[in-house]
Formats: C-alpha cells, sequence, structure tokens
C-alpha cells in the first residue's frame, strides 16, 4: 500500500507528533509512505522518510502554485490513500482530491480533526462545501466527532472515531533518570506539577496560574514547570511571571518531555478545549497522577484512572491538586499504575496503527466503513 500523508506543519506539537510516529508504524510494516507539509515551522519533529516541503504562501496564487506541485508529486508517488490531518491540511487535500478526480487511479482521501475546535462558522461552512471530495473524516475523539456531526459540518455517515496512540515503551518511567533530572532542575523534596503545551489561549494558563497560586498558598512545598513555546508576555497581565514567582518555571519548547516528566510528581491539564491531548496520555503511561479539566476527549482518556474537574474553574482545579498532594504516596502509585495500564490496554500506538491499517484497506477495497 502506498500511503501518502498530508500535514500543516511538522511543527513541535499533538497532531503532527501523532503522524509521525503512525506514518513511521506503517513504514515498518512494509507500505511505502511519504509526507507532504504546507509550511515551514522554526522547531520541527524529525522525520526518516521523503517530505515535499510546499512552503506555501497564503495567497490565491500561493495555494494554486501548491496545488500544482503536490498534484504532480502525487501523479508520480501514485498513493492508494491520501490522509491529512489539521483543517489546512485537510481542506488542501479535498481541493487537491477535486484536481485529480478526473485521473485514474486517484487516491481516497482521510481527513482527521484533532480538536474540538477547529476555527468558527465560516470554517465549518467550507467543510460542508467541500464535502464530496472526502471519503473519510475521523476524529481523535468522540466529543469532537460529535460536535462536528452536531454543527452539520461532517455528515455523520462519513464520520468516524479513530483516537491518537502513545507508544508507551518510550514512555515509560526510570529512577535513574528521575534522581538525574530532579537534581538538575533543582527540584529537591517539593512536590512539582508539570504542564505541557504551547502557550495559547486553548491551554487556559491563567487559570492554571490562579489555581496554582492558591495551591502555594495551602502548601509552600509545591512547583508548576511548564513546558511550551510562546511568550510568558501573551498571558493576561497580572500573573505570576518566572522571574517574579520562583515556584512557577515557564520551561519554553523541550524535546526532553519524558525526562521531565519522570522527575514530577503529578501533571495538570487546564485546557478551555482540546481534541485528545497527547501530552496528557504521555504522563499517564508515565504513571503519573494527572488533573485535567474536562474539555474534548480527555474524560474518554482518563476514564476513573484520574482527577476530572471543570474547565475555567481555578477552584475546582486548586481543589483537585490539593487533594493529590494529600493522598500520600502509595495512593499516587496507585493511580499512577492504573493510568499506564489504562494506556496501554485502549491507547497503544501499535494497535491504533493496526486500526488505521485496517480502515485503509477498508477504502481502498470500497467497502463502507
Amino acid at each position: 500500500m502506498r500511503i501518502l500523508y498530508l500535514l500543516t506543519s511538522l511543527g513541535i506539537g499533538g497532531a503532527e507528533k501523532q503522524v509521525i510516529l503512525l506514518a513511521e508504524r506503517m513504514a515498518s510494516k512494509g507500505h511505502t509512505v511519504s509526507l507532504i507539509v504546507l509550511k515551514h515551522s522554526e522547531e520541527e519533529w524529525p522525520v526518516k522518510f521523503p517530505v515535499l516541503r510546499l512552503n506555501i504562501r497564503k495567497t490565491p496564487m500561493g495555494i494554486l502554485r501548491g496545488l500544482r506541485f503536490a498534484k504532480s508529486f502525487v501523479s508520480l508517488f501514485r498513493p492508494d490513500i491520501l490522509h491529512s490531518h489539521t483543517f489546512p491540511a485537510n481542506i488542501f487535500a479535498r481541493m487537491l482530491s477535486a484536481m485529480l478526480r478526473r485521473t485514474s487511479g486517484s487516491p481516497r482521501v482521510i481527513n482527521t480533526i484533532h480538536n474540538v475546535i477547529e476555527g468558527g462558522w465560516h470554517r465549518m461552512a467550507i467543510y460542508r462545501v467541500t464535502d464530496p471530495f472526502a471519503n473519510q473524516i475521523t476524529a481523535v475523539s468522540s466529543a469532537a466527532a460529535d460536535r462536528f456531526v452536531r454543527l452539520h459540518a461532517v455528515p455523520a455517515r462519513k464520520m468516524g472515531v479513530l483516537t491518537n496512540g502513545i507508544d508507551a515503551e518510550f514512555f515509560t518511567s526510570d529512577r535513574a533518570r528521575r534522581r538525574r533530572m530532579r537534581a538538575e532542575m533543582r527540584a529537591g523534596v517539593d512536590f512539582i506539577w508539570l504542564a505541557v503545551g504551547r502557550l495559547v489561549p486553548a491551554k487556559d494558563y491563567p487559570n492554571l496560574l490562579r489555581a496554582f497560586a492558591d495551591v502555594r498558598l495551602a502548601n509552600p512545598k509545591a512547583q508548576l514547570w511548564i513546558a511550551g513555546e510562546g511568550e510568558v508576555s501573551s498571558l493576561s497581565s497580572g500573573l505570576p511571571e518566572p522571574q517574579e514567582n520562583a515556584s512557577v518555571q515557564f520551561l519554553g519548547l523541550r524535546r526532553d518531555v519524558v525526562d521531565l516528566l519522570d522527575a514530577t510528581d503529578g501533571f495538570v491539564l487546564s485546557s478551555e478545549w482540546e481534541g485528545m491531548p497527547l501530552a496528557l496520555a504521555e504522563a499517564m503511561s508515565m504513571e503519573k497522577v494527572v488533573v485535567a479539566t474536562d474539555v474534548g476527549g480527555v474524560r474518554e482518556l482518563i476514564a476513573d484512572a484520574g482527577f476530572i474537574v471543570p474547565a475555567k474553574d481555578s477552584r475546582a482545579l486548586t481543589a483537585a491538586m490539593l487533594e493529590v498532594m494529600n493522598l500520600g504516596e502509595m495512593k499516587r502509585k496507585f493511580f499512577g499504575r492504573n493510568a499506564r495500564e489504562r494506556v496501554q490496554q485502549h491507547f497503544s500506538m501499535d494497535a491504533k496503527a493496526i486500526e488505521w491499517e485496517q480502515l485503509y484497506h477498508r477504502l481502498i477495497d470500497g467497502k463502507k466503513v
């Protein structure tokens, strides 16, 4: 099988990482894999397979030029499956599909939606208008799938759910790494909370910072590390900045998240909206007790293996974080083991790759999905 993945960028994000992991699994199964990327990012995930970089400008001529290059590449690569991810790439894949419809052997097109919110009404309208040029749409959580169907952006007959996968072998705790990283980060005996994600509105870090300020009042032996690219100044004014509050560290973009997870004692996600947060699943795989807001696919992911609180409620977030800190080490280990077991049973990357492979074959064979 020949599979062409299409991404908006290779930037350091969850959707991009998920596609690379999936593509690597498909290549290891003997399938021929390639990737098209619409735009360049300063920081990118490394890849081990061919990549066509279109570097599209956001102008009509830039998009048309990109489509022409992509069409030529598709004609040479001749994929059986064209699998795109996130809104810009999904719409580009549909436009490309429209250009290829008159050619023989045009690929089956799959779009994957990675978030509950992918833009306003105009984007939903674009999804509706271009629907004939996609064969299958999937979402990474039932919450995302239900919302897009409810908004009539995607017809229910085309929508499916295929959740993200985690490489549980990679995200495994290691005591020696924990000791080394805590020493390097000067964690001492403090209880360390970690949050991972870009400094963007969806992550609602102001909510987390308000909650953590109250956590510190109740327990001064607490620190909060936030790993993710973005400007701290983009957060609401009046909130603690790293130079003003040593208990809160903004670590910027990090490629050693697995090391950071090992060094920490709990993971917190304060998002206002999500799809299926990979960082949360990675923390669960590392046997961390997790506290997360009830958004997107969070409840589907955690079930009873962590603590779930309402979004935009800093008091509830504070209470849950303090409850975790007061559990005691043995109880936290119990939650951590349950979290890892849930990831292994329901969100294994190897199992998800098999599900994707089966879906690809059904589409190629023309069977109803």
